[in-house]
């Protein structure tokens, strides 16, 4: 309940900002007298929304991973296994060539991993205790190469302008569709046309429509980086300890996952088949092992 609390409160505040810098702009109102719309202020306005939503969104993603999963930042690490999860992961951001991200641990039956942050030189880095619990540390690596592969790609920030731009182009076609809708139902003297529920109505449905086309395209970006992931867990690592690990998430995979929000994108796992795969964050764990051998001779 916390979650959802915390994330309709962060996107309330969001759209709250954004509303603050459309009125100082003065582009809010793109609409015109007799229905038409001006283009010009119609696109700031869509990229202050789906632009600014998607930058905002990932300048908080460390904050919202913190408070949404409750992640416990290893400062000092008070046992054997937090320093050595600790040094693990400064060794394989040294390999990686970016900086020291911060490392956390939260609860979780779930055997999973997680990175996020706008800054790949200024990351986070979480691993759920089921994941310390169910492999070994040789798997463990494996899956913490992997996350450092997703900072070190920089996939954060790339999946986030791709969201931004296709955010805006979602709400601007969707909104000239229904200008051209209404310009059909109004007379040869401009009088008539869609009333304000059935305009925000019809906005509603065709920003859903082209959202779905949408979430595809970012779906399947999603997945191909989840490969080059894998790669960089079995450079960093080892080709069968990358391996191993997708094989032991495959073993527990009756456990569900407890990541949310964007945060399903960067874990080690996904979820999802059939025509559900069409919007799966990750392509299936046979397909990432199939092409780790592929690729490995393994």
């Amino acid at each position: 309940m916390m979650r959802i609390l915390l994330f309709l409160g962060t996107n309330l505040a969001i759209m709250l900002v954004l509303g603050v810098v459309l009125s100082i702009t003065g582009v809010g109102n793109y609409m015109q007298q007799g229905g038409g719309i001006n283009l010009m202020s119609l696109l700031i306005f869509c990229g202050v929304f789906g632009m600014g939503g998607s930058l905002i969104s990932l300048m908080m993603s460390k904050w919202m991973a913190k408070k949404s999963m409750g992640v416990q930042i290893i400062d000092q690490p008070h046992n054997a296994s937090e320093q050595w999860i600790v040094a693990t992961v400064k060794e394989l951001a040294d390999k990686a060539g970016i900086g020291m991200p911060e490392v956390g641990i939260f609860q979780s039956d779930a055997p999973n991993a997680f990175a996020t942050g706008a800054n790949k030189n200024d990351a986070l880095v979480a691993v759920s205790t089921g994941l310390l619990q169910r492999m070994d540390k040789e798997q463990v690596k494996a899956v913490l190469g992997h996350e450092i592969g997703h900072v070190a790609n920089g996939d954060m920030v790339t999946l986030a302008l791709m969201q931004g731009v296709l955010n805006t182009f979602v709400m601007f076609f969707a909104r000239i569709i229904v200008s051209v809708i209404d310009s059909f139902t109004r007379d040869e003297n401009g009088e008539g046309g869609l009333g304000f529920i059935a305009r925000i109505a019809i906005t509603m449905v065709m920003d859903m429509l082209l959202g779905i086309l949408a979430s595809m395209m970012v779906a399947w970006f999603s997945r191909r980086r989840e490969y080059r992931a894998d790669q960089a867990g079995a450079e960093l690592v080892s080709p069968a300890a990358m391996a191993s690990a997708l094989m032991a998430l495959k073993q527990t995979y009756d456990q569900p996952s407890d990541l949310s929000g964007e945060l399903v994108a960067f874990g080690i796992r996904g979820e999802g088949g059939g025509l559900a795969a069409l919007m799966a964050s990750h392509p299936p764990l046979d397909d990432r092992i199939n092409a780790l051998k592929q690729r490995y001779g393994r």
